[in-house]
């Protein structure tokens, strides 16, 4: 992708968006200015982009076993028959839900998603190359495809439903997608079967779905949901089941956050104790509450996002960047003096062989040339060695970052940092590149940018001082002044 298509992009967006919220134009723009910003200090380079990275549509991703009822749950939040259901896996693929004016549902292929900007998923081909590129190469059709559908819940947002993680069949490249998802998404919901109190052979689906998310930086998004409790009323052990699963979790990590119980009235057994019955009633309630919330809740997730990034280069990245160009600096002095001190030993070698020193130059033109070669040489060996160094810097970075946003962008910063010039005049890089004062100044100006566009959505949902005020109009109120030798 060129920096063009990515202007294009961009583009676009805001014409799109233009017609749903002013406010978030404002907020590509803004991201824009981010944008130059980590392009001085090399965190990103000219193909990226911060505003490409993060979905313009409110996302909700539904993941789970292949028994957990996903399908149905979505084929009842939807009130229609979109998904294919059952005991066993009956899609391999992860399933992309949007909305379209067409009462016929349409089927398309991965592609549809891949070739089209207004979607989160533009160019994840090349993204689904890099995740399996250990494996054997498949096509973004074998991993995505879109479904489109005209039920009004679904208007202005997309849900994710997943395939079953338990089939062999390209399994760790549907884990390594279904991360990348989840960095996508607004809402996730976790989903598990009743049927199954004891995970059993899905103990490893079950720790990778809950290690993923207890570890995210945004753990308020997950929802964790045990489906098809209708099922457990028939032994009369709701809550031992519950309990199991409790326990099942709290094994992998999952000591806290909310846990729903629900079932479908549709295709459920009778559940004849009507205090149970309201509360999963209740609880189904609050997910599909929370799920039509996500439309008004993206705009000020977008916008903390853009401040959640803004701070992070200037209190995260930028003073790591500094540290890893210190132990560069410090690495490659010990390197020099290591190769000095072993020249040195040479030539005392040397003179204590033959007696002498080698003979220099003695004309002043031959011993600017033979200087020039040394320093040649010198530059030469200094500058490997700056590579090596910072190549062991970003593979002990690349480990020890492994799971962290911020790696692949320290990464190529540091790669800015220690070659060309800065690698030869060392001695004078003291700070990150791009890094000054008005590198600085952009961030906070971004940083008060953010507080304005939370202010503006404000304006949208409430009105404290509860006047009745025309749109763009300012009311200022009249003072009459008080002569101070009257009386009040």
């Amino acid at each position: 992708m060129t920096t063009e298509n990515i202007d294009d992009r961009l583009k676009k967006l805001e014409v799109h968006l233009k017609k749903e919220n002013e406010i978030l134009v404002d907020v590509i723009r803004s991201f824009r200015t981010l944008d130059r910003v980590a392009y001085q200090l090399g965190i990103l380079n000219e193909e990226q982009s911060y505003a490409t990275r993060v979905p313009w549509w409110p996302m909700i991703s539904i993941l789970g076993t292949f028994s957990s009822g996903k399908s149905t749950f979505i084929n009842h939040y939807l009130n229609h028959e979109l998904q294919r259901s059952g005991n066993q896996a009956v899609d391999d693929k992860f399933t992309v839900v949007s909305y379209s004016d067409e009462a016929e549902t349409a089927t398309l292929p991965g592609s549809a998603l891949d070739s089209d900007s207004r979607f989160p998923f533009y160019q994840i081909g090349r993204d689904i190359s890099n995740l399996t590129k250990e494996e054997r190469p498949h096509s973004v059709d074998s991993y995505l495809q879109l479904k489109t559908c005209s039920s009004e819940n679904l208007r202005g947002k997309i849900l994710i439903d997943s395939p079953g993680f338990d089939a062999d069949s390209q399994r760790d490249a549907t884990l390594k997608l279904t991360q990348h998802i989840i960095d996508l998404s607004d809402l996730v919901l976790i989903f598990f079967d009743a049927r199954h109190p004891e995970p059993g052979s899905m103990r490893d689906t079950l720790e990778h779905l809950v290690t993923t998310t207890i570890h995210h930086t945004d753990t308020t998004k997950f929802v964790y949901v045990l489906n098809q409790m209708d099922t457990t009323v028939r032994g009369d052990n709701s809550e031992e089941v519950v309990a199991a699963w409790r326990r099942a979790l709290a094994q992998v990590g999952l000591t806290a956050g909310r846990f729903y119980c629900i079932y479908n009235e549709k295709v459920a057994v009778p559940i004849d104790d009507h205090k149970m019955k309201a509360k999963y009633e209740s609880d189904l309630k609050e997910i599909h509450d929370r799920m039509n919330q996500m439309s008004g809740k993206r705009a000020y997730r977008l916008v903390e996002m853009l401040k959640h990034t803004a701070k992070d280069i200037e209190d995260r990245i930028t003073p790591k960047l500094q540290t890893l160009i210190q132990q560069w600096k410090t690495s490659v002095y010990i390197w020099d003096s290591v190769l000095l001190i072993l020249l040195l030993i040479a030539l005392v070698g040397w003179y204590a062989t033959t007696g002498s020193l080698p003979n220099l130059p003695q004309t002043p033109e031959m011993l600017g040339v033979f200087g020039s070669v040394l320093l040649f040489i010198g530059g030469f060996v200094h500058t490997k060695t700056s590579r090596m160094v910072a190549n062991r810097l970003a593979k002990k970075l690349n480990k020890e970052m492994q799971h962290d946003y911020m790696r692949e962008g320290l990464i190529q910063a540091l790669g800015k940092n220690t070659t060309g010039l800065r690698a030869l005049f060392m001695p004078f890089v003291n700070r990150p590149a791009g890094w000054n004062v008005y590198t600085q100044r952009r961030i906070h100006q971004l940083l008060e940018e953010c507080n304005s566009y939370v202010v503006r959505l404000n304006n949208q949902f409430t009105n404290p001082s509860g006047r009745e005020e025309d749109e763009g109009e300012i009311v200022i109120e009249e003072t009459v002044p008080v002569n101070k030798g009257s009386e009040a």
